[in-house]
């Protein structure tokens, strides 16, 4: 027994009710994230004008996955799964409850915002690691391509839809309430995964070997990784693909302001488009592979993401840009489930929490740069002529997948 399944893999029935846990345990966790990723600075803005220690408290909550990603999936690697999961939502609990506290007695300060960020976005890395790693042995492999699409969906409407809007309601009620709402959600999902049933522990080495040190175990995923030709395409073509998202999401704002003339509420509908693909991308995944193929709905993707970043270089007109922003929503979750149950099909249990964490790297790692380079091309050349330096950049990622992945490398083995 491996990773805690059968050698034909989790039961049917079994499946079906793990999958029901993740799919809850997604959406209460990521409605918890999207809340108070919007809480925590809007309280930082509370206290300081300074915008260089407001954005500070933001990034608390996403350096993590630069700094220690690659370390977390060591022990994603070595301990029990669900284990990691209950250890990274203990985190999230007193990182809330401390902050709970300081509003009911002596009152928020910028350290502790700061401080509980950074435990908080540990805790982030710890349990999307671990979350996407325990698939496989939770799941049969009939039903993961499901499983995926619907904890893709659960994480698009916690991020972007419910999280945001129930933010803004919640810290208009009261900080005190908010805080005390999202440690509620991670204690519910926390009591939510003991009705997976199974073992998560990762096949480990065989007894009486010596142990490998860390940064040894962290290279032997980067390699894994890099040897795989398949695996490598897509790393660099995510990598791509991410600091075009992020250039278009630090640029859009000025650039719906100056040069849209957009108001808030249509800005606003404006990103609406962004969410709303992504959670039609969820709904319509299974049956876009089957009329497609997952080959074709991942390439659709790049060809979303090209018409998202291209359109605002070509045209002001908002129906035009949101266009764009709902192929590209669409698209990226069309890729993010295929990539994620290629994933677990084509990485061994023992390597998946290295190999995701190597994986994400590329994606978050890729996100800043995109943001600094379209700033600097906006700059120098103005913000129509940044958009469509990074649209002639990703129209290149179809010709290199194409050309790289062939037509059976993502059918089901």
């Amino acid at each position: 027994m491996t990773g805690g399944a059968s050698k034909d893999g989790p039961a049917a029935d079994s499946g079906l009710r793990n999958t029901a846990v993740l799919v809850g345990f997604t959406a209460a966790t990521n409605l918890a994230d999207g809340v108070m990723k919007m809480a925590l600075p809007l309280l930082a803005a509370r206290l300081t004008g300074s915008p260089a220690q407001v954005t500070a408290v933001s990034l608390t909550l996403t350096l993590p996955w630069l700094l220690v990603a690659l370390h977390i999936g060591v022990l994603v690697d070595r301990f029990d799964r669900r284990g990691l999961l209950w250890i990274a939502n203990g985190m999230r609990l007193a990182a809330m409850g401390w902050l709970t506290f300081s509003v009911l007695t002596d009152g928020i300060t910028l350290g502790r915002l700061l401080a509980a960020g950074v435990v908080l976005g540990v805790a982030d890395v710890v349990a999307s690691t671990s979350a996407s790693a325990l698939v496989p042995a939770a799941v049969p492999p009939a039903g993961r391509e499901r499983a995926n699409a619907w904890m893709v969906g659960a994480e698009t409407v916690g991020q972007e839809f419910a999280g945001p809007f129930v933010g803004g309601l919640l810290l208009a009620a009261g900080t005190g309430l908010a805080l005390g709402l999202i440690s509620a959600s991670y204690a519910v999902a926390a009591l939510a995964l003991l009705l997976l049933v199974g073992r998560f522990r990762p096949t480990g080495p065989a007894a009486g070997t010596a142990p490998v040190p860390v940064n040894s175990r962290i290279a032997e995923g980067l390699r894994f990784l890099w040897r795989d030709p398949l695996l490598r395409t897509l790393s660099l073509i995510v990598a791509v693909l991410s600091a075009v998202w992020g250039a278009w999401l630090a640029v859009m704002p000025l650039y719906a302001r100056q040069a849209m003339d957009l108001g808030p509420q249509q800005y606003g509908i404006l990103l609406s488009a962004l969410g709303i693909g992504g959670l039609t991308g969820a709904v319509t995944v299974t049956w876009v592979n089957r009329l497609l193929g997952a080959r074709r709905a991942m390439l659709a993707d790049l060809i979303g993401t090209t018409a998202m970043v291209a359109l605002p270089a070509l045209t002001t007109s908002i129906w035009a840009v949101a266009a764009g922003a709902f192929l590209g929503g669409m698209g990226g979750t069309l890729w993010s489930v295929n990539a994620r149950t290629l994933t677990q099909r084509r990485v061994p249990d023992e390597m998946l929490g290295r190999y995701g964490a190597a994986a994400r790297l590329f994606n978050f790692g890729a996100m800043p740069l995109g943001a600094a380079l379209v700033g600097l091309l906006a700059e120098l050349g103005g913000i129509r002529a940044a958009f469509g330096m990074f649209a002639l950049v990703t129209a290149a990622t179809p010709v290199l997948f194409v050309r790289s992945v062939g037509r059976s490398a993502l059918e089901t083995r």
